[in-house]
């Protein structure tokens, strides 16, 4: 397979599945190495700027790949964008995001972007953020209760549109009549929520990586603070929240394992009951099938921590109408447990070990040497005794 470089890195060829874009929430191609299901589909996905995609038909019959900007049809006008996908996988991702091209017009793919086309393209992009800055002094000066986010103009420079966050209902026919005489464009109005913002102006979450919202994510699933009080998480908020100031979409990751985990659990709800006491819980360890209790209510005063057997059988004789004498079971063993220490058996842990059997081979090098001279030197003194 080809490689080419580019500022980014090293890159692999257009087709390959493992291109890195730069692209949020690409799609990983994964029938790009068979060349049959390139062809047997007309549509191609077409991304614009941060997470806006469309899908396309490809009348002309022009041979694109990932990767090609291309203009397309747009109301007015046209616009740019990066082909991101090709072949049978768009049918799929149709499919997916309920696009359905005999209910819904699918717009056409003109050509590939011309040096033209992609000079007035940079040149309208160059306005993006003044237009944003001066949108939001408008729209505070007409005294609207809502937060234009991001601004997105079209490829021809002909249109824009504006990403608005609200709580509430908001009226902004004048707004538009102001921002059309004041940039002379045609202006739409879109309303996004916080997470589909932090999507789209992307960022890195407090595990160290890319948003999950900018990475991956396409549809957004409500976030309840039920899920982290399964898991035992901290609901303090600045902990529980992500940089869209919402809960964070990864308490929900876990939560289906936590919920079949604690079935066999018994209600937190239920205190114990003891002949010293009565004990309530305090927190829960899934992982090791563990109940901590307390002797005050939400405060850890004489913790003990439990398994989940124990529990259930003191939570049993309590509703027969008895009390244990201790939540933990006293274990008497027959047999003194002794105390084994280590012992260096095979003496390897010795630092000077080595030096040790150099010192002993010089020894034995030195006794057979000795050994040797001596007898070589006995016949010559006999022979001299003779």
């Amino acid at each position: 397979m080809d490689f080419t470089l580019d500022n980014g890195g090293c890159k692999m060829n257009k087709k390959g599945c493992c291109r890195n874009s730069g692209q949020k929430l690409s799609v990983f191609d994964w029938l790009c190495d068979l060349p049959e299901t390139q062809d047997d589909c007309d549509f191609v996905e077409v991304q614009f700027k941060n997470t806006r995609k469309g899908y396309f038909l490809n009348s002309n019959k022009l041979k694109l790949e990932k990767g090609d900007v291309v203009a397309v049809e747009s109301s007015p006008g046209h616009d740019i964008g990066e082909v991101t996908l090709t072949g049978r996988l768009v049918q799929l991702q149709m499919r997916k995001n309920g696009v359905n091209p005999q209910k819904v017009e699918v717009r056409r793919v003109y050509r590939k972007a011309r040096p033209v086309d992609m000079e007035k393209y940079e040149e309208a992009k160059a306005k993006e953020h003044a237009t944003m800055i001066k949108a939001r002094k408008i729209a505070e000066n007409l005294h609207l209760n809502m937060k234009i986010g991001d601004v997105e103009y079209q490829g021809d420079g002909n249109k824009a549109i504006f990403y608005y966050i609200a709580d509430e209902r908001v009226d902004f026919r004048q707004l538009i009549k102001v921002l059309a005489e004041e940039f002379s464009i045609r202006i739409e109005m879109r309303q996004i929520g916080a997470r589909q913002e932090a999507g789209r102006i992307g960022g890195i979450g407090p595990c160290g990586r890319e948003l999950c919202c900018s990475g991956w994510m396409s549809s957004f699933v409500s976030v309840s603070t039920s899920a982290a009080r399964y898991q035992d998480l901290s609901t303090n908020p600045q902990k529980l929240a992500g940089q869209c100031a919402k809960l964070k979409c990864c308490v929900n990751y876990e939560m289906d394992v936590y919920v079949d985990a604690q079935k066999d659990f018994p209600s937190k709800e239920i205190p114990l009951e003891t002949k010293t006491g009565t004990f309530y819980h305090f927190k829960t360890d899934v992982f090791k099938r563990q109940m901590a209790y307390s002797s005050a209510p939400g405060i850890p005063a004489n913790l003990v921590t439990l398994s989940v057997d124990r529990v259930k059988e003191i939570i049993a004789i309590n509703r027969k109408g008895g009390k244990v004498d201790a939540l933990e079971e006293k274990k008497q063993s027959d047999k003194p447990v002794q105390n084994i220490d280590f012992q260096n058996v095979v003496g390897q842990d010795s630092l000077t070990r080595f030096d040790q059997s150099r010192s002993k081979n010089k020894k034995k090098r030195n006794k057979s040497r000795s050994k040797d001279n001596g007898q070589k030197n006995r016949p010559q003194d006999a022979g001299k005794e003779n």
